[in-house]
């Protein structure tokens, strides 16, 4: 009687053990859920923990395509007034310093709001975006300067409608061999169909 009052207790004690080490595993997996879910950044956040001295995008195409990237985020998702000056400083960037002379810091943030501004109240978003492919990027020099010239076609969305905006984009590249954006600019209506109809067929 005994040794079976202690063989109940050894089991009891076990199974007391594995409960314990069943409910410490349950809250352990529970807090890294957790942890993991409030820790998930997002799109805006993802875009201003890149640090570009340290990885500058290594071409036109990419640069434009980062470009890009940082326009979509400006009209399509949400963010603090904090976020976004940062995020307009981060694709300044992107600038070359000459376009930088051209847009000082003060009046740029103060554009890029009223840009945002007028582009939500006309509930328009930035459905996707297509850039010219490596092969199609022009490269040529001018005055001591390495340049190179590209297209990339916005699609714009407004309720069900769906409008195409193609941009040529000229890039200088700098001392340190980065290339940055010397300016863009709407593409000639002609050459701007021609490029929509090319770059379409990529998508």
């Amino acid at each position: 009687m005994g040794r079976f009052k202690g063989i109940k207790g050894t089991i009891i004690l076990i199974v007391l053990i594995m409960m314990v080490v069943s409910y410490y595993f349950y809250l352990s997996n529970k807090t890294a859920a957790n942890k993991e879910e409030s820790t998930q950044l997002t799109v805006v956040q993802s875009l201003l923990l890149d640090n570009l001295e340290i990885q500058y995008p290594p071409s036109p195409k990419e640069v434009v395509k980062y470009y890009c990237e940082i326009t979509k985020a400006f009209y399509n998702e949400t963010y603090t007034e904090e976020e976004l000056t940062d995020l307009a400083l981060k694709i300044r960037e992107l600038y070359d310093e000459e376009l930088l002379a051209n847009n000082l810091e003060d009046q740029y943030l103060i554009d890029i709001r009223t840009d945002i501004q007028s582009f939500k109240q006309k509930e328009y978003t930035i459905s996707s975006f297509t850039t010219s492919s490596s092969t199609e990027v022009d490269y040529f020099k001018a005055d001591g300067f390495e340049f190179a010239k590209l297209y990339c076609m916005f699609t714009l969305r407004q309720g069900t409608e769906l409008k195409y905006s193609t941009e040529q984009f000229l890039l200088r590249k700098d001392d340190a061999g980065h290339w940055k954006i010397y300016g863009w600019d709407l593409a000639d209506p002609d050459e701007d169909n021609h490029k929509e109809e090319e770059i379409k067929q990529k998508q």
